[in-house]
This record gives C-alpha cells, structure tokens and sequence, in this order.
C-alpha cells in the first residue's frame, strides 16, 4: 500500500509494525517485522529522516520527543513513533502527484513528436516496406490500429498476409466498432472460396460491395495511411509495399475508394456460390433485430449500446443497414415497416 508512496519493502513492514503502537523500540521491531538488527536500525533513521517517524525516550515516559543529538541513538532506551500519517504523508503523496503531472505530460509530448514524425516521415509522405514479414507486419498495425474506418480494396490472391490471419484483422476491427468497406473484384470471390468467411464478416457488419476490376490493393485505416502492394521490389521479387502518409496522395486514394464504392454493386450472400446476389433476401439479422427492438422502445442509441454489450458505432451502423432494407428515410419510417414486414 505504501509501496506506491516510495516506501520500499522493509520501509513499510516496520511503519505498519508502528501503526497500531505508541511507540516501540528497534527490538519490539526486530521481533514483530522478523528483520534483522542491523536492517531496523538502517530503515528508522531513513524514516526518521524523512519525518514519518519520530524519536521518544523511555526517560521521558516513551510519549516525549528525545534530547538534541539522539536522533540516531537506537539503544534500549531509545524508542521509535509515527508522526500523523495525515502530517507525514501528505508531502509523499503530493511528490507522487507531481511526479505523474510530470509523466504524463512527458508522454503528450512523446506522443505528439511521434505523430508528427509518423505524418512527415524521413523519405517523404510514402515510406517503402519490403520483404513478407515487413509487409505483413505494417498491414496488421493498419487493421488492428483502426479506430473508426476501414476501407479496402480487395484484388487477386493474397502474397504477404494468408487469407486466415485478415479474417482475424477483420474481426477484430468489427468488435471494436469500426466502420469497414470492401470493395472486390469478382475474380477475387471467384478463386479463393471466401463466400462463407465473407457471409460471416457481413453478418458481423462488413459492407461488401463487388465490381469487374479494380486498379489496385489498398487498405485506408482512419484517412491518416493507406497501403498499397507493389508488385516486385527491384529483382529480387519479394513481395513489397508503399505506406502513404497524410498527403494529397492518400486524399486522392479515399477519393478513389468512394467513386468505386458508389459504382460497386452489394453483395449480400446466401450460398456458397462466388456471385450470389440476394438483394431478393434482404432479412436483418439477429443482431440488428435486437437494436431494432431497442429504438422501437424508445431506447438511445448509447443505451442500447450499453445493453447490448457493443459500441455506439456498432448500433449506427445497424441502424443504418435496418434503414436501407426497409427503404426508410427516418427511424419512424423504420419502425412502420418493421411493423408491416413482420420483423418484430
């Protein structure tokens, strides 16, 4: 308990030993902490001296200060007692206020310096990353540092990041609440058997959209750095990729994303089949009738979060898929189709 005042240990076997005694001498000590002579004798003249404890003399009835010049007399006569925690440990405490004041505004700064480097990196807005591991790496601190938005680009066969290990990514981004758009090509369905993996995310709130072709990979985390792969760094033909930093080049990327996403058309699939469309089958899932149910109840978004055991983000964007299947423009529309389809 003391420990996080700057006692040590010893320090704070013998102060709470004291605690419950008007006073006690080094022996009472030795007996009650079992530390050794010497050790007591070392640890009340640190605490003498950092006034938490105070020196008495049995002459004086064990309640009286000692004489000048017995501070550090640790004889049979010589008695030991607290000074008022409220007197004595004030000043620790405030020490450790200060001390943490101190840190945290060491780590704003820190902080800071490091965004500011991470936006201006040395070689420009576009950093290069060669090699799987390196690649890999840099694709997983996109996905899992994410705290509001995905979007991705979905082309060709993965190279660097096995198709098991961005199911992962994907998951954990949904659970925190992230809004994630993909765009694919169809080929991408097509050769990969990724329908059911891909059913599941959308369930878990993935928005999946499909067009013929797409000019790259990317993935966009938060509008602050995308990533795009690189066919072959020089001749050695590992796989690489370029990390593109807050610029006019990572705008013109976010633009790109959502002219392909308003052209894509949603896939919303049912089968096993790569290409089935179910815009026929267009049912909430369980997860967005239990938000559904909620707001008809007249339940705020963050309350309904809070029941639920998701994040408010999580209930807008269920909200909003509710409002698109139904056709509604306004959550009371919403609710008069609900009513109508038998949803509830």
């Amino acid at each position: 308990m003391l420990r996080a005042l700057g006692l040590g240990p010893a320090e704070e076997a013998v102060y709470t030993a004291l605690l419950p005694r008007s006073s006690a001498s080094a022996q009472d000590l030795v007996r009650q902490t079992g530390l050794e002579r010497a050790g007591i004798a070392r640890v009340l003249r640190d605490l003498a001296a950092r006034g938490l404890v105070a020196v008495v003399s049995e002459e004086a009835g064990g309640g009286a200060p000692a004489p000048a010049g017995r501070e550090t007399d640790d004889g049979p006569a010589t008695r030991y007692r607290l000074t008022p925690p409220s007197v004595a440990l004030a000043p620790l405490l405030v020490e450790q206020r200060n001390a943490l004041q101190r840190a945290e505004t060491a780590f704003s700064v820190l902080t800071e310096q490091y965004r500011n480097t991470a936006a201006h990196p040395a070689g420009g807005v576009v950093e290069v990353v060669v090699g799987v591991e390196q690649v890999a790496h840099r694709f997983h601190q996109l996905q899992r540092g994410a705290q509001r938005e995905l979007l991705v680009f979905l082309v060709g066969a993965p190279i660097a990041v096995p198709r098991e290990d961005t199911d992962l990514a994907e998951s954990s981004a949904l659970d925190r609440g992230v809004e994630f758009r993909v765009v694919a090509t169809k080929d991408y369905l097509d050769g990969h058997e990724v329908a059911p993996d891909m059913r599941e995310a959308i369930t878990a709130g993935l928005e999946l959209r499909l067009v013929e072709t797409l000019p790259l990979k990317m993935v966009v985390s938060d509008r602050e750095r995308a990533m795009v792969p690189l066919e072959v760094a020089g001749s050695c033909g590992e796989p690489s990729a370029i990390v593109v930093h807050r610029s006019g080049l990572l705008t013109a990327l976010v633009h790109l994303f959502e002219k392909e996403w308003a052209q894509a058309r949603p896939l919303y699939p049912t089968t096993t089949g790569v290409r089935a469309q179910v815009a026929a089958e267009k049912q909430p899932t369980e997860g967005e009738l239990e938000v559904l149910s909620l707001l008809l109840a007249g339940v705020s978004d963050r309350r309904a979060a809070s029941q639920l055991g998701v994040s408010i983000r999580t209930v807008e964007r269920r909200t909003r898929r509710l409002m698109d299947l139904a056709g509604a423009d306004s959550r009371l529309q919403l609710g008069w189709h609900a009513a109508r389809a038998g949803w509830l």
